[in-house]
This record gives structure tokens, sequence and C-alpha cells, in this order.
């Protein structure tokens, strides 16, 4: 099972010899099976690879993220047509009710929301109890956007003085190049399980190629959150991020979750909800979807059919 992410940094040669990734920079050359492989992240344009390992990384349903001049990651090449139903869950996702929709909607909000007020609870804010109270006015398709006022309330208390707009504040930087690492694994576990990840449950687009990625997500995001308090949980004006800390963000994937009573890494977890999407679609029950939790205390909350 897949459980690796691989960050380059540095020039490098990538090719394929005996169903493994070889990575050669400058005199030094290592080898990573395939099989082990989740994504590989290219955090420099300084690399060159063979078509023959695109090709192995798309057939090992293996997600390759590409950076800009930024270093953001600016694309994401993923397997194609993969899944033994493609057809069949397609044709699931595409015949979705708008109700059904609308309920997997409540269920991803009320999850982000739970996870924030962990958060919040873990780092000593007494504000955690008022977002769990929030939770109950979460109504199918959250009509009332409660997520934005949770939002509101949650942003103020983990990090005072800071708006995500601020481009300035290194912390954002750190929390959208999380955010993109996280968005383009869910978008592997969509595609492995055969949902197309343009079609949402909620988010809907037309330009957006990862509508369900973006539904998906959300109650992921408090990881990425919790990653980047640990890491500079001070307002810091140095707007450039580190490789060193787009290195450690890349391991996000390998923070662990709950999801039902089973402890596992982010990564697995992705996968986990992407088959249970599946689940619900093809049986019409959201109560099917178990999203991620931070805690114990978060995974006891959920939505009622």
């Amino acid at each position: 099972m897949a459980w690796r992410c691989v960050h380059i940094s540095r020039p490098a040669r990538l090719c394929l010899k005996d169903s493994q990734l070889v990575v050669t920079q400058d005199e030094n050359t290592i080898t990573l099976p395939l099989e082990d492989l989740a994504c590989v992240v290219l955090d420099t344009p300084q690399v060159n690879l063979s078509g023959a390992l695109l090709s192995a990384l798309a057939m090992s349903g293996i997600a390759l993220i590409i950076p800009d001049d930024k270093h953001h990651p600016a694309g994401v090449v993923l397997p194609f047509h993969q899944h033994h139903l493609q057809a069949e869950v397609i044709g699931i996702q595409i015949a979705a009710s708008k109700p059904l929709r609308k309920r997997l909607w409540q269920t991803l909000v009320v999850a982000k929301i739970s996870n924030q007020a962990a958060l919040l609870e873990e780092a000593g804010h007494q504000d955690a109890s008022t977002l769990r109270n929030m939770i109950r006015r979460v109504t199918s398709g959250d009509p009332d956007n409660i997520e934005a006022q949770a939002a509101r309330l949650y942003w103020s208390r983990l990090f005072p003085r800071f708006t995500r707009s601020n481009c300035a504040d290194r912390r954002n930087g750190l929390l959208n190049y999380g955010y993109a690492i996280l968005r383009a694994a869910i978008a592997r576990a969509c595609v492995a399980s055969g949902l197309v990840p343009s079609l949402g449950l909620h988010h809907a687009s037309r330009t957006n190629a990862f509508n369900l990625a973006d539904d998906l997500i959300e109650p992921f995001r408090p990881c990425v959150d919790r990653m980047v308090r640990r890491t500079i949980p001070e307002h810091d004006p140095l707007s450039s991020v580190s490789v060193e800390e787009r290195r450690f963000m890349t391991g996000i994937l390998s923070e662990t979750v709950l999801i039902g009573k089973e402890r596992m890494t982010i990564l697995a977890a992705t996968e986990s909800v992407a088959t249970d999407t599946v689940k619900s679609l093809t049986h019409s029950s959201a109560a099917l979807l178990r999203p991620p939790a931070l805690s114990e205390a978060t995974n006891i909350i959920s939505v009622s059919e």
C-alpha cells in the first residue's frame, strides 16, 4: 500500500528502472519502489524525467505535483480511468440527488467545525465550546453558511490579528502549500475510487477541475492548520516559505487522524473518505460518509439522516 510522498527540492534526474523510481542528484542515486509512493512533489523546475516514468507513475496511481516559479503547487498529473467500474461510478455520481448532496455537504461542514473546535481546545481556547454549539445550527446544505461564521471565530482565536488575505504573513504561505498537497492527495483518491474530481457535492464551478476534492478537503483543513500553528504560532513578516518548511508541510500526509475508531495516516484517510463517498452515493445515504476527526472527542459528532 502506498504510504510515501517524495519531495524533490534540488536539481535532479528522475527515471524508471525495474519498477522503481530512480532519483539522481549530483553523484548520489537513490531508488524507491513505485508501490510505496502516493505522490511526487517537484519543488524545483530543474528536474529532468522520462516519458516512461510519467507513464509508470500514472499506471501506479501516483500523483505528480508540479510547482510554479514561486514554488507554489501549480498543477497535478493524475491517473486516467484506472478504476474497474469507472463508468458505473460516474453514472452514480451524476445521478446523485440534490437532497443527498446537501446532506453530504452538511456532514462535511459539521466535521470541519468539529475539528476546528478540537484544535482550539488543544490550543487552550475556551471558544471551542462556542464552535461546538454552532454545529447544531448546521442544516442540510448549510443554507445559513454556518461554515463561514465558524471560520471567522476560529481564525480570530487560532491566530490573533491574522487574516487569510495577508500575503506578508508567512503562515498563509504555509497554509496554502499544505492545502495544495492535501487537495492533490484527495484528487488522487477520488480518481482511484472511480470518481470524477470535477463533479462536486457543493462546489460547482464550471472552471474548477477539482470541485469534489474541494468539498472533501474541508474536514481535513484543520490538520494543516495544526501543523502551521506548531511551526509558526505568531505573525512572521517574512513572506517567503523556505525549502525546509515546504518539505515539512509535505509531511502532512503522514499525520494521523481518526476514521470511525481507527487511527490512520491522512493519506490513508483520503482514500477511505473517497471510498465512503462512493458508498454514500450508491446507497443514497449520507450516514455512510465518515469524515476524519482530530481526536476522540470530535469523532462522536455525527449527522443523522
